[in-house]
């Protein structure tokens, strides 16, 4: 049997009727001559995705429109999505591995559109879609700068938004690039990043440090480390639920089913994350007084996030 040029990996958490919608998405994908398997992980879900999964199960293939192999793992404990991801890796065959939200909707054409830019571009070791909220506006998180102690001030003080096309200002979002061409970024979304399976086995897949948040931008930053880029391509898209599991976001928070120790959770493990990619790619960069600063500001915003939840 021939490997698969993608594998798809899905790591589900409590993502109700989304990851049906997702699925059912994936079975109306456009071929093109390419080969597809998904591989479902859950990561100990308690809601009725769960059953729906040991259900499909059963089926070893995606039946909704053209079969696609399927394999579907469960995990005995929330692993966290690093660990849970890894986890769906090395069951994974395709030349290029997709990680992919369950709370996302796949336009048919975007995989083998996805697919053949990597194959004309040997230089990319990852790439992201357009990914597009509820809304219609852009997911910021898959067009991104590195949260370097001054983008990421600028970003949460407000000066972004005040001058969103700024180089100087708009780091954080890459503001100032072209939003509807192909071009360079520092970091994709995990909702949505397409990786070449070698430049994913060099490194080892996700760092298992971070639980919640932060995962994909230590992903891109290492992948660029060692010499490969990342690509932002808006000639396709999908569509991103955004927040359903944690239930911290605005654009999702009536329909998220999580409850408010889900969302703590949550909340606790975003700023975690960010003290952790400090740690890990940066306190060596920066004097020790900017280093203090950093993280005493991560402090207030936990504290922060943490109180409005609480209203």
């Amino acid at each position: 049997m021939k490997k698969p040029d993608l594998s798809i990996v899905i790591l589900n958490y409590n993502s109700g009727d989304f990851l049906k919608k997702c699925l059912e998405s994936i079975g109306r994908a456009e071929k093109d001559g390419f080969e597809y398997e998904v591989i479902v992980v859950d990561n100990a879900s308690n809601d009725e995705s769960k059953n729906y999964l040991r259900n499909l199960k059963t089926s070893k293939s995606l039946n909704f429109y053209t079969p696609i192999p399927l394999k579907v793992i469960f995990n005995k404990n929330n692993l966290g999505f690093a660990a849970g991801n890894n986890v769906g890796v090395k069951k994974a065959n395709g030349r290029y591995i997709l990680f992919l939200n369950p709370d996302t909707i796949v336009m048919p054409n975007t995989f083998k559109e996805m697919i053949k830019f990597m194959d004309s571009n040997p230089q990319a070791g990852a790439a992201t879609c357009r990914v597009e909220l509820i809304s219609g506006k852009l997911d910021e998180a898959c067009h991104r700068g590195f949260p370097t102690p001054w983008n990421a001030f600028c970003h949460f003080s407000g000066l972004e938004k005040l001058f969103p096309k700024s180089r100087i200002f708009a780091g954080y979002t890459l503001g100032w690039k072209p939003f509807d061409k192909i071009h360079e970024i520092d970091s994709g979304t995990g909702a949505f990043l397409l990786v070449r399976k070698e430049v994913g086995d060099k490194l080892n897949w996700w760092d298992e440090d971070y639980y919640w948040y932060g995962e994909d931008l230590d992903f891109c930053y290492r992948i660029k480390k060692i010499g490969w880029k990342i690509y932002f391509v808006p000639k396709v898209k999908i569509i991103h639920y955004k927040g359903v599991s944690s239930g911290i976001r605005k654009e999702s928070q009536k329909i998220a089913k999580a409850d408010k120790k889900t969302r703590i959770r949550a909340i606790k493990a975003s700023t975690q994350a960010m003290r952790i990619f400090y740690e890990k790619h940066y306190f060596d960069k920066y004097p020790r007084f900017l280093t203090w600063l950093v993280l005493k500001g991560i402090d207030i915003l936990e504290k922060i996030r943490l109180k409005k939840l609480s209203i």
